[in-house]
């Protein structure tokens, strides 16, 4: 058979995927030591100081963490038609058809996949509310690192009311992004595994490939 390759994600998308899933693992890793160090506590009086080794970089990866969220959000208004939101809003005729024929075929209860070159509904679906919950992560990071700074406490006031609300939302949020990442992971080869359009790849070359026509 022949396939057509076609351009699907650009190198901003690229860049903010690998940027958001770098920045989730470092942030992870140093928010469980944060959390529950596990280093003795002498060091702390040392000059090894892990905390503070551990809450720089934290606050590095929260940093790059917003960047690619800001990123995320010019694309969804700015980027090429599979990247922004109209593309995968459950609004549309087609965009509700093609809601109902994912969960389905997720379920193994149908074999009707209207396949699109972009993100299906429901994929596209769990990525916005995962935006929307990256956002509230975000300002509760930076309430919690700059409570002094007039907009952070008033905006982390008027969300979270204290920090230590601020913290046990940040904290629960963290498993969420772990959660989704295992699912995200598990139906990305799922689907890649089912399809010949080259999924895992086209994150990485922002590729796909369609069956074309012959010559």
């Amino acid at each position: 058979m022949v396939y057509e390759k076609i351009k699907v994600w650009g190198v901003l998308l690229r860049l903010y995927h690998w940027t958001l899933v770098l920045s989730i693992v470092a942030l992870v890793a140093t928010g469980f030591y944060i959390n529950n160090p596990w280093t003795n506590t002498t060091l702390e009086g040392s000059v090894a100081w892990p905390m503070a080794t551990m809450r720089y970089i934290h606050f590095l990866a929260g940093y790059c963490f917003t960047a690619a969220i800001l990123v995320r959000l010019f694309l969804l208004l700015f980027g090429n038609r599979q990247e922004r939101i109209m593309d995968f809003l459950p609004i549309t005729p087609r965009n509700i058809k093609n809601l109902f024929a994912t969960v389905k075929c997720y379920l193994y209860i149908g074999n009707e996949h209207d396949e699109r070159l972009g993100h299906n509904v429901l994929a596209g679906t769990t990525y916005l509310l995962t935006f929307v919950l990256a956002l509230l992560q975000l300002v509760a990071g930076f309430f919690l690192l700059f409570p002094e700074a007039v907009f952070w406490q008033g905006l982390g006031g008027a969300l979270f009311e204290t920090q230590q609300q601020a913290r046990f939302i940040h904290h629960l949020l963290m498993w969420y992004f772990l959660i989704f990442a295992l699912v995200h992971i598990y139906l990305v080869i799922w689907n890649d595994l089912r399809s010949s359009e080259g999924l895992i790849s086209s994150i990485f070359t922002g590729n796909k490939f369609k069956p074309g026509k012959v010559s």
